[in-house]
């Protein structure tokens, strides 16, 4: 029985123009062979199975070839060539880094570059994976590397370049090599498979292609593995079940649940990928990739993007025009939460479904486009006066249910915010702001007060300023006293504590006073806290409100820096101690203490 070779061996490129996906580098290697400006060392740097060390040796065979083509490639037929051919050529050295990287060895290679090749026109040495030399290796190589024969050329291959200490760099010219495309590698498996007499789905080629991810070499490993299971036709489904993928149809099935909010077909779906023995975030990172296919055909301009062809492409754009990108989107942003969630979860499948869930719940309509009576009128044209908001009773409701008019928030002449477009109730509701039970600490008694927030505290800026465009307000002045006044103030500190607690500190550290007119002053450290306008709107409105009466006005006082109140050390406490009550000082003196401080 004859050997085995496999594909990546037996179909390794022999020439530049063989070379697949590194047709800038390949062309700039030709041209400076071309024009005699080959430099004495390159590194060829990239991931793995792009094509570094077999562009190395076509260079190598290429630059001692007797009789090379006009497009600088190697004619196969000369002595040189035939003896590289055959493992026998005495001009070029491959040396493995990984295995051989102690200094020894590089003054080993050192010492033949010292000798001149016998036949040909250069020695060539390549080292592979050059990034595992150790660093007295590197520095015995750097003198040769800088100043070689004028016969010895240096290439060297890794897949790490970070690795490389700089003064090697600076002695060489790098080739990065870039990841090998997808519809590249396709094609290449597609003349493997013709050369070998195997026929090929071309989903099946592009599945293996995406599965390597950019290594030609790895697609070729993976080629040989299906061919050893499916025989001389590989097929979409023969590829799926030997790599243990995932079938598209599931991911496809999964979107139109989706958007057609399908939630125990979910919970179905899901439950057969389970029995079919594929891992939770398995599947969710496919879901992803699926999500993200769809979206990057949502604009012409990005469908390169997607790697895909035949009848999957129109598959998926068909069901691309089906969904919305507001809700690809959001269905990215879930995806993405819970895969970075999903080691950390105890019960696996339930973190699953329960994301599933989520994307069920997502719209696939733009929230304006969904709403008829917003689609129609601008956002900010909308109003609806007072009078209108007083519906409380069931056939208020009703009626606005069937008129589509969506439902405000506040019972205020303000611009309508935008409603959920999922919501089912569509009726115009009067909310009623949440109370808060506030005790005095002096009294005991229990006062009823409203909830501050920062939202209230706009509305009240927006109706101070409809109040002074319109009709001037009725004046209150109803009579309060100082301790009246102090209670109030603490009152608004406590409440206003979870909203803003700097701002809530800064007035509560001090008392305020209460002069002519129902003005109040109020101490502050800072000018910051006093240009505060909404939380400064909301203590006034709190005011007024709770001491009845609308001709409240706050003045407030900075202190200078030595009317702040000052925090001593425990040595100033004590020298200001000894300074009121002398005694101290004698005292210690006679228990013979020593103050540690």
């Amino acid at each position: 029985m004859d050997n085995f070779i496999v594909s990546a061996r037996k179909y390794r490129p022999a020439t530049f123009h063989q070379v697949v996906g590194q047709e800038s580098i390949t062309s700039t290697l030709q041209n400076a062979i071309k024009n005699n400006q080959l430099a004495q060392a390159f590194l060829f740097t990239g991931p793995r199975g792009v094509g570094k060390t077999t562009c190395a040796r076509i260079l190598a065979k290429t630059i001692n070839c007797e009789n090379p083509t006009p497009e600088m490639e190697p004619c196969d037929t000369c002595e040189s060539c035939t003896s590289f051919n055959n493992n026998a050529s005495f001009n070029i050295h491959e040396l493995d880094a990984a295995s051989n990287n102690s200094v020894d060895d590089i003054r080993h290679l050192v010492e033949q570059v010292r000798i001149p090749p016998q036949v040909g026109k250069f020695k060539v040495y390549i080292i592979d994976e050059v990034h595992m030399l150790s660093q007295a290796a590197f520095n015995a190589f750097l003198k040769t590397l800088e100043e070689p024969p004028s016969y010895a050329k240096f290439i060297l291959a890794t897949t790490e370049k970070h690795k490389i200490i700089p003064t090697i760099l600076s002695r060489c010219q790098i080739f990065d090599f870039k990841r090998i495309q997808v519809e590249d590698i396709a094609g290449y498996l597609g003349y493997v498979a013709e050369q070998e007499n195997i026929e090929t789905e071309i989903e099946a080629r592009h599945i293996i292609a995406q599965k390597a991810d950019g290594a030609l070499r790895d697609a070729l490993s993976t080629f040989d593995q299906i061919v050893s299971y499916s025989g001389n036709r590989i097929t979409y489904k023969n590829v799926i079940e030997n790599l243990n993928i995932l079938d598209y149809d599931y991911y496809f099935e999964i979107t139109n649940k989706l958007v057609n909010r399908d939630i125990s077909g979910l919970l179905l779906v899901y439950n057969e990928i389970i029995e079919n023995g594929f891992d939770g975030q398995h599947f969710i990172i496919g879901l992803s990739e699926h999500l993200r296919t769809l979206l990057v055909l949502k604009n012409p301009a990005t469908i390169k993007l997607m790697h895909a062809s035949g009848s999957l492409k129109d598959k998926y754009l068909n069901q691309a025009d089906s969904c919305s990108t507001e809700f690809i989107l959001e269905s990215l942003k879930i995806c993405n939460k819970y895969d970075l969630s999903y080691k950390g979860s105890s019960n696996k499948r339930l973190h699953i479904e329960i994301a599933l869930l989520e994307l069920s719940e997502l719209s696939n309509e733009s929230k304006i486009a969904k709403t008829p009576f917003l689609s129609k009128h601008k956002p900010e044209e909308v109003k609806v006066s007072e009078k209108k908001l007083s519906y409380t009773d069931t056939e208020s409701k009703n009626q606005n249910k069937e008129k589509n008019i969506p439902a405000p928030e506040k019972a205020d002449s303000e611009k309508l915010p935008l409603r959920d477009s999922n919501s089912e109730k569509s009726a115009i509701v009067k909310e009623d702001k949440p109370q808060v039970k506030v005790v005095s600490k002096e009294t005991g008694s229990g006062r009823t007060i409203k909830n501050i927030s920062i939202k209230q505290s706009l509305e009240a800026l927006k109706k101070k300023k409809n109040e002074d465009e319109g009709e001037p307000e009725a004046v209150i002045k109803t009579e309060f006293t100082q301790n009246e006044l102090i209670e109030v103030w603490k009152s608004f500190v406590e409440s206003y504590m979870e909203k803003s607690p700097s701002f809530a500190n800064a007035i509560g550290k001090y008392e305020p006073t209460l002069t002519d007119n129902f003005a109040i002053e109020y101490k502050v450290d800072s000018p910051l806290i006093s240009k505060d306008i909404l939380s400064v709107t909301a203590l006034l409105e709190f005011l007024k409100s709770e001491l009845n009466n609308n001709q409240v006005t706050l003045n407030a006082i900075v202190l200078a820096k030595n009317e702040q109140k000052k925090t001593y050390t425990d040595r100033e406490k004590f020298t200001e101690m000894t300074k009121k009550y002398p005694g101290i000082l004698k005292l210690k003196d006679q228990l013979n203490l020593e103050i540690d401080f």
